[in-house]
């Protein structure tokens, strides 16, 4: 393999050039001419072009979207808990207690049947004692070298290449058309921070999510955000269109999801007003991911899913919708942003 050294403004500039041709061509090549592209498209051009009547000023055009489930895979759990998991065994020599306490001793010995009995508990229990006592630089520290090495046990890939890449096209076709994209999840607000960018070209401040107290410090002359063991937002149900008004100020024009936490921040976006875009992603390919709704405790699409057919929501059918599920692995060298592998 030859490897041809850019820098990365030029590197940013082959980037732009590929991206606008592949545009320009379609902009949403993994994705089936189906009804869901359609309507996806005939959303965008409504709302962008001048003289419909759906038109919107792009300073209005927001775009939310859930993460878990909805740009990354989450089965058999939430990645979050994952990396909660392997912290606990990193942690426990430091707390010998934990070897017989719950869910500490199911973590450290693997034990995910007691676990999943309780997996709202457990994690919250898991986060706290995991997330804390840290500031918010050396938190950000720990997820990127884990999320460098781990791997999920089904695929083998590292969690950062699980994301669809038909979401990633999607995140960009709506770039594209002047709309600024968050990410708003249920899971840790730093957690989802720590890769965002580098991932799905969302920065830090685009994201809205879960939060444990935060208090300032000043350790030396060095100045420092702690985080605290303490639960100080949760978002997800209700909570996601509060955190959207307290990060955004501005009703999202377009949200995206795949599971009942994410009913309410449909609902915000679409109900009541005439130019709102809902769409559900619903996983119902068992070959290239899972296929699951009403009955998995991880992601369950059941309200919602009656939602999107009273509403008019567009359902993706992963299965039909979708050429391919998961985007190319990304180069995880530190050189990536200066490097281009071209073939043999």
């Amino acid at each position: 393999m030859r490897t041809l050294q850019l820098s990365s403004s030029s590197l940013g500039l082959l980037l732009l050039c590929a991206s606008a041709h592949a545009q320009s061509q379609d902009p949403l090549p993994s994705w089936n001419d189906a009804a869901a592209k359609k309507a996806i498209v005939r959303f965008v051009e409504g709302a962008t072009r001048e003289d419909s009547a759906a038109f919107v000023p792009t300073g209005e055009r927001v775009a939310v979207f859930d993460n878990d489930g909805t740009l990354w895979a989450e089965q058999p759990m939430y990645t979050q808990l994952v990396f909660a998991l392997d912290r606990v065994k990193a942690l426990a020599p430091e707390h010998p207690e934990w070897r017989e306490r719950q869910p500490f001793k199911a973590a450290i010995e693997g034990d995910l049947a007691t676990l999943e009995g309780g997996v709202e508990r457990a994690m919250a229990e898991l986060m706290m004692a995991t997330h804390a006592g840290n500031t918010v630089e050396e938190f950000a520290g720990y997820v990127k070298q884990w999320l460098a090495t781990a791997t999920h046990p089904r695929t083998g890939r590292r969690y950062t290449d699980m994301v669809y890449q038909p979401m990633l096209e999607l995140l960009a076709y709506l770039r594209g058309h002047g709309f600024k994209t968050y990410v708003v999840t249920g899971g840790g607000i730093e957690f989802v921070r720590a890769f965002s960018e580098r991932v799905y070209g969302i920065p830090p401040e685009q994201v809205i999510g879960s939060s444990i107290e935060t208090t300032f410090e000043l350790r030396g002359d060095k100045p420092s955000l702690v985080r605290r063991a303490a639960v100080d937002f949760i978002d997800d149900g209700p909570g996601k269109p509060v955190g959207i008004q307290q990060h955004i100020g501005r009703r999202p024009l377009a949200a995206f999801g795949n599971a009942d936490g994410d009913l309410q921040m449909l609902q915000w976006a679409t109900l009541g007003r005439k130019a709102g875009f809902a769409l559900l992603v619903h996983h119902t390919d068992a070959k290239r991911e899972w296929a699951y709704d009403r009955k998995t405790r991880v992601g369950r699409l059941d309200e919602a899913l009656d939602e999107a057919k009273k509403r008019g929501w567009t359902v993706v059918d992963m299965r039909k919708d979708w050429k391919v599920v998961y985007a190319e692995p990304l180069v995880h060298s530190a050189s990536r942003s200066e490097a281009v592998t071209n073939g043999p």
